[in-house]
């Protein structure tokens, strides 16, 4: 689910700025991902949230954006829908086993360290630069 996350809310910034100007609805964004509009307001509140976009309520309202596509980092939008490590969680394993013992924590280091990684290189784009890959 968080690699969806990810994704929807990378697609509702891009569109935010695309449509640079107007208010877009959860419905239109939601047809443009091809999603269930709910799907679509659960990140719109987390992007709210953060003050990328803010909304105006209505018959003809909508959502827009409010900070500069070139001041968004796309590492930065991973780390706010991504609450969880994106490798998930760790096994039960056996404390009395020697490996067993050690794994979790070996991993959680291991997983931290490539997910850190990811956050480096997301953060080489900004939303204006990834938006301006498309025509």
């Amino acid at each position: 689910m968080n690699n969806l996350r990810f994704a929807t809310a990378i697609h509702i910034l891009v569109l935010t700025e695309k449509f640079k100007g107007q208010l877009i609805t959860s419905d239109f964004i939601a047809g443009s991902i091809n999603v269930n509009p709910v799907v679509v307001r659960r990140e719109i509140k987390f992007l709210k949230e953060a003050g990328f976009i803010d909304s105006k309520k209505g018959k003809e309202g909508g959502i827009y954006l409010v900070k500069d596509s070139a001041d968004i980092l796309l590492g930065d939008v991973y780390k706010i829908v991504n609450q969880e490590n994106v490798f998930g969680r760790m096994n039960h394993t056996n404390p009395e086993c020697p490996v067993g013992k050690q794994m979790n924590n070996n991993l959680e280091k291991l997983f931290d360290d490539a997910e850190s990684e990811l956050i480096k290189s997301l953060n080489h784009k900004t939303l204006k630069q990834f938006c301006d890959e498309f025509q």
